[in-house]
């Protein structure tokens, strides 16, 4: 286990990154980071509480040591419920607003590691890489982001824009050169996983790699978005951006060297599909994204209760209406996480979450998380707008108490209420916002991706076999005998 203050000094690492065009020296003090990356350290300080040491951690088989239960592998359905616990105390503490905290890319590692056999089919040397390096990650309390798209390019005219690819291989390891994304997290992550999550096709061999360096790699560029933490302002106006911007990035590798024992797949694309599907990688990875979702849907609904006590509209059926529909919806999500444990299986050794039932749940999320913020967007009305400025017009009294008036509110003070609705706006209508309902709709693919998983994984047969065992509990000689025996029933009738 290690603490924030450790996890910042390992930031400070002679990474490349590059924002506004100029090369961040220290991501842990820049102002386009410092606040975002001291909440990501906060999550190190909050597991390793030794009040929450059984909740947070568990001990090592052999060893007793106790490490972050994002490395959990359960072994039956109580294990599953309780690292569940875990990961939503920790979902808690950014209130769902860092979809790439340290837990999502350990669940994805841990699950290709719950299906070691794959590996070792495919090359017993990459799957001894690929166990000592789960055992180094989760030892050494590692904050792991991943790359795993491939930016849009043309591959035949412009080969500089080309993916990640493999240009070459010794005895040492491999080199690659090219692109990746999107590497949310990358900017206060300690390794990078890289890889290609999309269908790769005969002769995209070289694009078929799965491997793991550190931030600090030599070649390895870090190509950041805009910050909207350096754009905040301050806490009092933006209080969510302003700390958990967790940031995306481009990575570019420049002939980057990757050794053996960090590489996991090299030029195989079979492998390259079967490290995410044939293990529980994706399962286990997605539901973290479910647990992560439930307690962000928990703080939206929060959210939407107090705008409508602060306008006065609570008590309106109308409202209540709004409100039940929200609170069934929120339900929901929670309900699919409770259902993909109860439904949850053994897989090898290890118990894990139901394959269609995450699935489901995330064709339905992606589909609700926009309609649950414009929902609450018009329960506010002129309310996430009609704000100061900032912070500053509140520091002086004259204009402070010109800014109040406007700022009427039967259940809390004017100056309440400008801090609850400047949350709001953050939580729903600012650039942060905007970028959180894209990442929800996408982070998991496009939708036609995310219905193509339910209906692989849907257990077809079971439910064609019901209508079969209706259809063959008649034929038509069944029914012409019934339309005999009516008809004699009829005249027989009649001659009475």
């Amino acid at each position: 286990m290690k603490s924030g203050e450790q996890h910042l000094e390992s930031l400070r690492d002679g990474r490349e990154v590059y924002i506004y065009g100029k090369l961040v020296e220290d991501v842990t003090t820049h102002p386009a980071f410092r606040n975002s990356v001291a909440s990501a350290a906060y999550l190190y300080d909050f597991q390793s509480a030794p009040e929450l040491s059984e909740q947070m951690t568990f001990p090592v088989s052999g060893t007793g040591t106790r490490v972050s239960r994002s490395w959990q592998l359960p072994a039956d359905h109580t294990g599953l419920v309780g690292r569940r616990e875990a990961l939503t105390a920790w979902a808690e503490t950014h209130f769902g607003f860092m979809g790439r905290s340290p837990d999502h890319v350990a669940s994805c590692i841990s699950g290709m590691y719950m299906g070691i056999e794959h590996f070792e089919a495919y090359n017993p040397e990459r799957a001894a890489a690929l166990r000592n390096y789960f055992q180094y990650a989760r030892e050494n309390d590692l904050f792991l982001t991943y790359a795993i798209i491939n930016p849009h390019a043309d591959r035949e005219t412009n080969a500089g824009s080309q993916p990640t690819r493999l240009c070459s291989q010794d005895a040492h390891g491999i080199t690659v050169k090219g692109a990746k994304m999107l590497a949310t997290s990358a900017i206060m992550a300690n390794e990078v996983f890289v890889t290609s999550i999309q269908p790769l096709a005969p002769g995209d061999e070289p694009y078929a790699l799965s491997f793991a360096v550190p931030m600090n790699t030599p070649g390895l560029t870090i190509l950041s978005r805009k910050s909207y933490e350096y754009a905040a302002g301050s806490v009092f106006d933006n209080p969510l951006s302003s700390r958990y911007d967790e940031n995306d990035a481009v990575l570019y590798f420049d002939d980057v060297k990757v050794p053996w024992d960090r590489v996991f797949v090299a030029g195989d694309v079979a492998m390259c599909q079967k490290q995410f599907h044939a293990t529980p990688a994706h399962v286990f990875q997605n539901y973290q994204c479910q647990i992560r979702l439930m307690v962000k849907l928990r703080f939206l609904l929060g959210i939407a209760r107090i705008i409508a006590q602060a306008s006065g509209i609570d008590a309106f059926s109308q409202t209540r209406e709004i409100l039940g529909q929200l609170a069934a919806e929120a339900a929901m999500v929670e309900a699919f996480v409770a259902a993909m444990e109860v439904k949850g299986a053994k897989c090898g050794d290890y118990f894990i979450p139901d394959r269609h039932t995450l699935y489901a749940a995330q064709v339905l999320t992606q589909q609700l998380y926009p309609k649950f913020i414009n929902t609450i967007r018009e329960l506010a009305g002129g309310n996430l707008i009609m704000l100061p400025s900032g912070v500053e017009d509140l520091s002086d009294p004259g204009l402070a108490e010109l800014c109040l008036r406007a700022q009427g509110s039967c259940a809390m003070s004017p100056q309440a209420k400008v801090k609850f609705f400047k949350l709001a706006w953050d939580a729903l209508g600012s650039e942060f916002a905007s970028r959180h309902t894209q990442y929800e709709m996408f982070y998991a693919g496009a939708g036609f991706v995310t219905k193509g998983h339910s209906y692989r994984t849907f257990d077809w047969n079971g439910a064609t076999g019901l209508v079969d065992r209706l259809l063959s509990s008649y034929d038509l000689d069944h029914v012409e005998r019934e339309i005999g025996i009516a008809s004699n029933a009829n005249v027989a009738g009649t001659s009475d």
